[in-house]
Formats: structure tokens, sequence, C-alpha cells
């Protein structure tokens, strides 16, 4: 059996180093897993110039699967919150099928998502984010650029890691969250990927971030798009699963990928 590659790709503010107990648990599997920081994810400590745009994002894990496809390898790309709608809109022309169809080996043959916003085409980010009720979404601040930036840490971090008891922790976890594009949030979904491949689910019952009603909602969308079921995992978590049930997380991946392995 050849096991799929995997690229995981965070959420908004947010850096792959926050995965890295994720990542090298896979890797000890036995899986090629890598994470990516989006360009719309900006570092306090670094300049930054113009906001790129989700589409800047796609394009740049298009070019990240591109490399494994050519390679021969399959691909299961992983998104976490805002990173489910940059994987969604990277897949055109990279599925395995597409690919056998041109002569060529290799491509996505999973999109995986983590509790994460799952918009039909022509819904932006902002969108989903709109329907949260106002006590659930973190309060946000943007610089004279455009990049966006977390505005209160101590309420960001009672919604994003609300499974978290450990105050001084969660919020030591919030400071490090990065810059994020102003513009990502506002383009909509011009492809939908999720209907050219089977999918996955980590549905987070606890979340208070991207709520529950905004997971079945992104769920309900895959299904009516596709017409297939979505493989559902539920779990007792909040927003950030990686940090507060791990093991969890791990599971899950190992399992999504099973499920893509090849002969």
């Amino acid at each position: 059996m050849t096991a799929p590659s995997i690229l995981l790709i965070p959420g908004s503010f947010g850096i792959p180093e926050f995965y890295d107990n994720i990542t090298e648990a896979v890797k000890a599997k036995g899986y090629e897993i890598k994470g990516l920081r989006l360009p719309s994810v900006g570092l306090k400590d670094e300049p930054r110039g113009i906001p790129p745009t989700l589409y800047d994002d796609a394009a740049f894990i298009a070019k990240e699967v591109t490399v494994l496809a050519d390679e021969g390898k399959d691909v299961m790309l992983i998104g976490h919150s805002y990173g489910g709608i940059a994987i969604t809109q990277s897949t055109k022309g990279l599925t395995k099928g597409e690919r056998q169809r041109q002569g060529k080996k290799g491509g996505i043959i999973r999109l995986s998502y983590i509790t994460a916003l799952v918009p039909p085409l022509g819904v932006s980010s902002m969108n989903i984010l709109s329907t949260i009720p106002d006590e659930n979404r973190v309060k946000l601040a943007t610089d004279d650029k455009g990049w966006l930036y977390i505005s209160n840490i101590h309420e960001a971090a009672l919604i994003t890691l609300s499974d978290y008891s450990d105050k001084a922790a969660r919020e030591a976890l919030v400071e490090q969250f990065q810059c994020h594009s102003s513009v990502s949030f506002t383009n909509e979904l011009t492809y939908a990927g999720y209907k050219d491949v089977p999918v996955s689910y980590l549905f987070c019952e606890e979340d208070s971030c991207v709520i529950p009603q905004t997971q079945r909602d992104g769920i309900e969308v895959v299904e009516k798009e596709s017409g297939n079921r979505v493989d559902i995992t539920y779990v007792k978590a909040g927003h950030c699963p990686s940090v507060t049930t791990p093991q969890e997380v791990i599971d899950w991946i190992i399992r999504a990928a099973e499920k893509g392995e090849t002969v």
C-alpha cells in the first residue's frame, strides 16, 4: 500500500509550528506530512507588504501539491478553520482523476477539514463569519496596510481555546497568533474542490469560534453539491483540537490517510 503525502493548512493567523505536535506524531507513523504558512499570514515581527488574497493562498497550495503530484504521489489536504476555504479553492486541475485524464500520475485524493469554513460557490469567509453570534467572534483590528490583528487577547483566548482551562497558557498561545490579510476574508469561493474528491471532517462539538451550526452548514454544502456523504468524526473539543485533544487529531488524520491509500 502507498500512503498519501499530507499537506496541513493552518487557520487564519496561524503558522505551521502551531501544529508541530501533530505533524511529528504523524511522521512517526510513517507518513510524509508538511505544514504550510499561507501567504495571507503575515509575521508580526517582520515587514509586511500588500495583503495577499485567498486566491494567492490557493495558488501557493496548488504549487506545493504540484511538486508532490509530479513525483507521482497522491496528496491529502487538511484545512483547519480558514484553511478549509483555502484548500477548497486550490484543487482545480490537481485531483488524481483530472491528472490521470491528462496522462499524469499523482494528485489530490481527499480533502480533510478540521472545524473549518466550507462555503458554497460565491460565498466568502466573511460571509460565513457574519452569521456567527457576536459573542463568538474574535475581535480584530486592522493596520494601515490592511493586515488584521487580534485586538483583545483575553477575549480571543476564551473563544479559540474555550476548552483549555489554564488561563495563562491559553493567552500565551494566542499571543503567538500572527497577522492575517483582511482581503482574503472577503474573497469569494470560485472553485468547489469538494465536488471532485472524498471529504473527511473533524467536527469539534465544543467549538466557540466556528460554532457547531456553522460546521453543520459546511458539511451540508459539501453533501448537497457533491452528492456524496462526508466522513464525519465527532470530538469533544474547541476550536484548536491540536492543542487540547491532540491524540484525537492524530488518530483522525491517520484514519483519513488510510482511506486514501492505494496499491
